[in-house]
């Protein structure tokens, strides 16, 4: 495919399902209804005109604020059949948030869940650009009904005739390191991880039924829940509510999903969780896949050995889209991020941009064509992220002798202890590794002499007594990966702060 050649996003994902004879095979569900492929083409045609109907016109930008049912894709691809931008707003957030998300993106048009109004009704009407408030799944008060709206329209509409290369939808970074940057995406970027990532690496088809724990505001729930499935005509199982290892339990067991999508913390509480058993999981489940923070070695084999299927770790970023770097069912080693598989290439780079080799700590750089056109209004970080083909992670990787990439930390958290580089995550392994530890975040901290150590947060598990625990720790990460990298400081915590995606924010607990 060529960057000026037409193509739609929303032809190949929706309307070649129904040119395939998957009009009748169920795309979506969710707790109160399901939607086949027919009628969600129907319901996004719809949308495409309700659009023209309010004045949005192509290339302007609506928000989306909406919990995970199958009203999501539909504003989604409806959207983008009618070359209008959607953008995906985090459903965790605060008011003053959304007010700096909505006037960053010009939004003029918010569609949001009924139980979210609350959240956003304070600053409507203080938003220039925002001309419509649109509701779904609830009483929409002074505000349109989304139901109503599509029940209104005609069933007809022709496609924007779209190009390869141009924008199509917006996600906003997590924030793991500040404020959130609107990451810019055009229309091939979604196909193309579904076709590298979903096809290539889980082998995703027809016959597979899956379930992301993350949302589809995030990249990763967004090609897991979303863009994979609809691929190859699948069906997905959306869940509105929180993903409690509860919650979790329950949707597996009703369901039978045979992929299941999650982060490390929500496997270890999993795993934590009284009822972890293979008779309330799904008896259909082939692969398990984690993303957002790096996987401990411990958190892996433990979910193997209980349930007998393989988490597939690896890492992506709200600028590729998806995972980049990834275990696979053919090259799997636990405690690692894998290795890179076709569709993109990966280099690591020091101080001076030249490769570390084998062994050795760099910044892990990836080049492939789900690359994000750069961020919005955000020229210098534009430009420091996105370098040619290039885009920097900001990763800290070793990459071993059989390819295989380890995990050091985020470049801003790396530091050194008596000039030896410490990797925070290797700490926080050591930490997970020991029985009473649930989850653990680790930072540097000087101390009164000014020498950078290792200071770390400790959630434990329920019902563990702290007492006499912190020497216990000190001497189990002496003895597992070094003397000198062993926490001076470990301070026991109820929780750690994180983004609606599960990474952990290390710079509130430097703060």
């Amino acid at each position: 495919m060529t960057g000026q050649e037409t193509y739609n996003a929303a032809t190949d994902f929706v309307d070649r399902n129904i040119a395939e004879g998957h009009g009748d095979r169920t795309a979506f569900i969710d707790p109160e209804r399901a939607m086949t492929y027919a009628e969600l083409a129907s319901s996004t045609r719809r949308l495409a005109n309700a659009l023209g109907g309010l004045d949005v016109r192509r290339e302007t930008r609506i928000g989306i604020l909406m919990l995970d049912t199958v009203d999501w894709p539909v504003v989604f691809w409806g959207a983008i059949r009618a070359g209008v931008i959607p953008v995906a707003f985090n459903t965790l957030l605060t008011a003053p948030q959304y007010d700096y998300m909505l006037r960053d993106s010009r939004a003029e048009v918010l569609f949001v869940s009924a139980q979210l109004l609350p959240a956003v009704e304070p600053i409507l009407n203080d938003l220039a650009d925002l001309r419509h408030v649109v509701v779904s799944g609830g009483q929409a008060g002074a505000h349109l009904s989304l139901q109503d709206l599509l029940a209104a329209q005609d069933d007809e509409f022709e496609t924007a005739a779209t190009i390869a290369d141009e924008e199509a939808f917006w996600l906003y970074s997590s924030g793991s390191t500040g404020a959130p940057k609107g990451v810019r995406h055009v229309h091939s970027s979604l196909m193309y991880t579904a076709r590298y990532y979903g096809k290539g690496v889980l082998g995703v088809t027809a016959d597979d039924v899956v379930l992301s724990a993350a949302k589809l505001f995030f990249a990763y729930g967004l090609g897991n829940a979303m863009t994979f499935p609809m691929s190859v005509g699948a069906t997905a199982v959306l869940y509105p509510g929180r993903p409690t290892p509860q919650s979790v339990f329950e949707n597996l067991k009703t369901h039978n999903p045979t992929l299941f999508f999650g982060v490390p913390t929500l496997y270890a509480a999993m795993l934590a969780d009284p009822d972890c058993a293979p008779e309330n999981g799904s008896n259909a489940l082939r692969l398990c896949v984690s993303a957002g923070e790096a996987l401990p070695q411990d958190v892996g084999t433990a979910w193997k050995a209980k349930f007998g299927v393989d988490i597939l770790d690896g890492i992506g970023s709200t600028e590729m889209l998806h995972i980049f770097l990834s275990n696979s069912p053919g090259a799997l080693r636990y405690g690692t991020s894998g290795k890179a598989f076709p569709g993109y290439e990966l280099r690591l780079a020091d101080e001076d941009g030249n490769d570390p080799g084998d062994g050795e700590i760099g910044e892990l750089l990836v080049d492939g064509g789900s690359a994000a056109n750069g961020y919005w209004n955000k020229r210098d970080k534009t430009r420091s992220t996105f370098e040619g083909r290039w885009t920097r992670t900001g990763d800290k990787y070793i990459r071993d002798a059989d390819g295989f990439y380890h995990y050091c930390g985020r470049t801003d958290d790396m530091f050194k202890v008596s000039g030896i580089w410490v990797s925070p995550f290797e700490v926080e392994q050591a930490l997970v590794s020991h029985a009473s530890v649930l989850e653990a975040a680790v930072v540097a901290k000087e101390d009164q002499e000014g020498l950078t150590k290792p200071q770390a947060f400790v959630v434990l598990n329920d019902g563990i007594d702290q007492a006499g625990l912190f020497d216990e720790l000190k001497d189990h990460v002496k003895s597992s990966i070094g003397a000198w990298k062993y926490p001076r400081w470990i301070e026991f915590v109820d929780e750690l702060p994180k983004t609606a995606t599960g990474k952990i924010q290390r710079f509130k607990l430097r703060s």
